[in-house]
């Protein structure tokens, strides 16, 4: 049984005040307070340290949550429990990481997914990867790394992982003051890890890859490509390992080009294909995906679906302009690789480009390249990436898979 999350609380919490009229978005469940919403005068953000535990109040006194702070960066405070008088703990953390497996568990027969999913499992500043007994932690804020060991000892008490790797080299870790390191936490981890996606073998570096080592967000997008792959010639930009490039020969492609630009990632995507039997229909060429697009028109080449998956353009708002032309950019080039009647996969994981963002980037993109497209469905993060409803920013992964046609003269 999960530990309760209420229990009475030893000591009561210091009060984060906040601005008069800054209480709607929590009061509506959004998790974060930035710094120039709290009442520095009743509640000075020097007088706590990073990672304590407070009672957050609005201008009224209305309890609004309990929260743990950092006074030195932009998110300076994450709400983790809507109860006012609750401090995050082990015993919290374990209640939280045991329904955070648990839900894994009704969803995927394999132990590979992500166990944790920041905002999206009420842990804001955690996220676990899963591969099989060895789990990969990244931890992105003050808050959960005063508590790396109680993290670390419920992780080991609920999966009893042989493993568990800190891959805390994210950048966001030096925006709260924390240093960027990789390390091994607990037990042994391996330089790689083995996993089953959709019918094939993958295998993929760990401390050395990126990110935490695989990308799970695109699991379900992978396998709705790879239902539309039979017969055609498939083209993955910004493969990384080759999981949707795979995932379609195994469907029955009659061949699959894998695109990206690092030589180790499209090696390792080569040895999956070997471990899946499938190297005689997946082939990877390593190159910048520009030049790489622009190669393979020159060549004459063709596809019968293209996916174009790039890492995020606009990191932050103020990117916003210039991401996007680059996102028209990439996708009209792969939009002119693309047969008449093929399919096309276009995702974004650009936490500020929303759905109808892409939507436009499309149809700019599709017009630039002379092409019709048709919206079939649209392409959304993985379930083990729950969506929190009142955090937009948790729905970061979004796309659309549309249909091509190359209307002649006059049509």
């Amino acid at each position: 049984m999960s530990a309760p999350e209420n229990p009475a609380s030893p000591a009561a919490l210091p009060v984060l005040t906040l601005r008069r009229g800054e209480d709607r978005r929590l009061a509506a469940g959004h998790l974060w307070i930035f710094s120039n919403e709290v009442d520095v005068a009743k509640s000075p953000l020097t007088s706590f340290q990073p990672g304590d535990c407070v009672r957050v109040e609005s201008a009224q006194g209305r309890p609004l949550g309990s929260a743990y702070v950092n006074p030195g960066a932009l998110i300076a405070g994450r709400v983790y429990c809507q109860d006012a008088t609750r401090s995050l703990d082990a015993a919290l953390l374990r209640s939280r990481l045991a329904a955070a497996l648990g839900l894994r568990q009704s969803l995927f027969a394999a132990p590979c997914y992500r166990l944790v999913f920041g905002e999206g499992d009420l842990l804001p500043g955690l996220v676990v990867d899963r591969f099989g007994d060895v789990l990969a932690v990244q931890i992105g804020t003050a808050g959960m790394e005063r508590l790396r060991a109680e993290i670390l000892a419920a992780l080991t008490d609920l999966v009893r992982p042989t493993g568990i790797l800190l891959k805390n080299d994210l950048p966001g870790r030096e925006l709260e003051g924390l240093p960027r390191a990789v390390e091994v936490a607990a037990g042994h981890v391996p330089d790689e890890a083995e996993i089953e996606e959709n019918g094939c073998r993958f295998v993929f570096p760990l401390a050395g890859g990126q990110k935490t080592g695989w990308f799970y967000d695109m699991r379900a997008n992978r396998a709705l490509a790879a239902g539309l792959a039979k017969g055609r010639r498939v083209l993955d930009v910004f493969s990384y390992a080759g999981g949707l490039g795979l995932a379609c020969a195994r469907a029955g492609a009659a061949s699959a080009l894998c695109l990206d630009a690092s030589r180790t990632a499209l090696d390792y995507a080569a040895r999956s294909a070997e471990l899946s039997g499938l190297a005689d229909r997946v082939e990877t060429l390593c190159v910048d995906a520009l030049a790489g697009l622009k190669d393979l028109r020159a060549q004459g080449r063709s596809f019968g679906l293209v996916s174009v998956d790039p890492p995020a353009f606009v990191k932050r708002r103020k990117d916003m302009e210039k991401g996007l032309a680059a996102y028209r950019t990439v996708n009209r080039l792969a939009l002119e690789l693309a047969e008449d009647g093929g399919f096309f996969v276009s995702c974004s994981c650009s936490q500020h480009v929303g759905a109808a963002d892409l939507r436009k980037v499309l149809a700019g993109a599709a017009r630039d390249a002379g092409v019709r497209l048709q919206i079939l469905a649209g392409c959304h993060q993985a379930a083990d990436h729950p969506i929190h409803p009142a955090m937009p920013e948790t729905e970061y992964l979004k796309g659309y898979l549309c249909r091509v046609s190359r209307p002649g003269r006059g049509l």
